[in-house]
């Protein structure tokens, strides 16, 4: 889906003075929005966002100061999933 904003032409070039890439920092925006408010959850972001690893997430949130929801069940999959993958 493509969505369209409308900014005033003077505060869009002060934007985009401040940011380079001006649709990324937008789409950044709505996604931290989103999990904020519970209405994605961090893999979704991860996906939106087109992050390689949940730990690329982590460190986008925690850029934004944002905190990742990770709790103790989150925990238990993942040493469960770990465990399951023979590494060592």
């Amino acid at each position: 889906m493509t969505v369209a904003v409308d900014i005033p032409d003077d505060l869009e070039r002060r934007l985009r003075d401040g940011w380079a890439d001006m649709p990324r920092k937008v789409l950044e925006a709505v996604a931290l929005e989103a999990y904020r408010s519970g209405a994605l959850t961090g893999a979704e972001v991860q996906r939106l966002l087109g992050l390689e690893s949940r730990w690329d997430l982590e460190v986008f949130l925690k850029q934004a100061g944002v905190f990742l929801d990770y709790d103790q069940a989150d925990l238990a999959r993942d040493l469960e999933a770990f465990r399951q993958s023979g590494m060592p």
